[in-house]
């Protein structure tokens, strides 16, 4: 039977798949705001297509960090100590944009409204660039030494490939948030998502694919290889889907090009969680890196418990949540902005 430890380290990147699939769109969307939004009413047309889900993705990554915690300390640690200002920056991003959802309709001023947009395009684009620079990092290896302290600067983390991992997140997710946005709006605004779509998608592929190809000369393997090039397919076929006005079948393939696109640096990183750049024999691994049997044991019981449970209560989320949205969905009351429709969290 598979060892614990990899059915962890494989349940870790199932996380990251679902953070950045379902996320990568919240970012998207966010930067985009002001591209797609060309008056107040389209702008909260915009926030309100990710109101009732963005706080929901948000828990993808805080169980992802929680399970690392929990099954790979010796990586948590190490991690969250040598990335710790790029972190930083990403979790008070997070905050100032969800401070933004829910403080930019308490004040009936134009400019109020404009400083909490610029404040969501900013807690949307810092995170999906810096994800990208982290696991670049993370995939390269970094600088620990024997004790397995990362002993590098924050400088070291500005290296070339991590910068490149970093631009194919943040296209990648302008591409996705623009994808979703035409599938979740109409009129209008959903033109202008679907031929600004046409036209991330082609810089979207161009970086990716340089920063997949790169992947597979500094550490990758055959199957990561074939998951790469996988990526690239299902890429391909959601910007046809976008071409034709498939609005489904395009959001579907910019999702499984993000998610096959994370499975392939987890399998290029495996068996290592974080290697070493000063010495192979220093690298964290799922088995130096881990917790005990017993704690495993436990937390796998966890999972198979309450993971079905989580799944099922977002999918209905989604369900529930399904129709476009329009300007004409939008009421148009003097005063303060109308908050979402009940459920809708951080609407606008």
């Amino acid at each position: 039977m598979m060892e614990l430890t990899t059915v962890w380290f494989a349940l870790i990147a199932t996380l990251w798949v679902g953070y950045f699939v379902l996320e990568g769109f919240d970012f998207g969307v966010g930067m985009l705001l002001p591209v797609l939004g060309r008056n107040e009413t389209e702008r909260r047309v915009l926030i309100n297509t990710i109101g009732p889900v963005w706080d929901g993705n948000e828990v993808w990554l805080l169980v992802a960090g929680g399970a690392t915690f929990a099954a790979f300390p010796e990586w948590y640690a190490t991690l969250f100590s040598g990335f710790y200002l790029p972190l930083l920056l990403i979790l008070v991003a997070l905050i100032l944009r969800g401070v933004a959802f829910e403080y930019r309709g308490k004040v009936d001023d134009e400019r109020w409204r404009r400083r909490w947009d610029a404040a969501i395009v900013v807690g949307s684009a810092v995170p999906a660039l810096l994800w990208g620079v982290a696991f670049g990092n993370i995939v390269r290896g970094v600088r620990i030494d024997a004790a397995k302290e990362y002993v590098g600067t924050f400088f070291d983390l500005l290296n070339p490939y991590a910068l490149l991992g970093g631009l194919s997140t943040l296209t990648l997710f302008l591409l996705h948030g623009a994808v979703f946005l035409a599938l979740k709006t109409e009129g209008d605004v959903r033109a202008r998502a679907n031929a600004l779509a046409l036209r991330l998608g082609a810089l979207a592929a161009v970086v990716a694919v340089a920063f997949l190809g790169w992947t597979q000369l500094v550490r990758g393997d055959i199957w990561s290889l074939l998951l790469s090039v996988l990526a690239a397919v299902a890429l391909l076929g959601g910007l046809a889907g976008v071409a034709r006005g498939r609005d489904g079948w395009a959001f579907l393939g910019t999702a499984a090009a993000i998610g096959v696109a994370v499975v392939a640096l987890f399998v290029a990183l495996f068996p290592d969680v974080m290697p070493s750049s000063l010495n192979p024999a220093w690298s964290l691994t799922t088995t130096n890196a881990s917790s005990t049997h017993y704690t495993l044991t436990i937390m796998t019981w966890v999972a198979v418990v309450f993971t079905p449970v989580v799944l099922v209560y977002q999918s209905w989320t989604y369900w529930v949540f399904r129709r476009r949205i329009g300007t004409r969905h939008i009421p148009q009351a003097s005063g303060l902005p109308p908050r979402a429709p009940a459920g809708s969290h951080g609407g606008a």
